[in-house]
């Protein structure tokens, strides 16, 4: 096995974990944190299959999707800090 492979099965196992996660959460924090940790996961996959194809395509597709994923975190963070008062 390369790096790469051995890289993209521990991504997939994290992704698989926090999924899992996101099903038996018990709160809805957990259940953020764990979809934070699939989109992430995800992300990092396709970085990690841009840098074994020596693409430059998948950039723009990695830092939107980083740059919306951390929006939905702080607004899904808001909407938890009000739900609590």
């Amino acid at each position: 096995m390369t790096a790469i492979e051995v890289a993209l099965a521990g991504l997939a196992l994290t992704f698989a974990l926090a999924l899992l996660r996101v099903g038996i959460g018990p709160t809805l924090a957990d259940r953020a944190a764990a979809t934070d940790v699939c989109l992430y996961s995800l992300v990092a996959s396709l970085a990690v299959l841009a840098v074994s194809q020596e693409s430059e395509a998948f950039i723009d597709v990695l830092l939107i999707a980083t740059l919306l994923g951390f929006v939905a975190s702080v607004a899904l963070a808001r909407l938890i800090g009000r739900e609590r008062e």
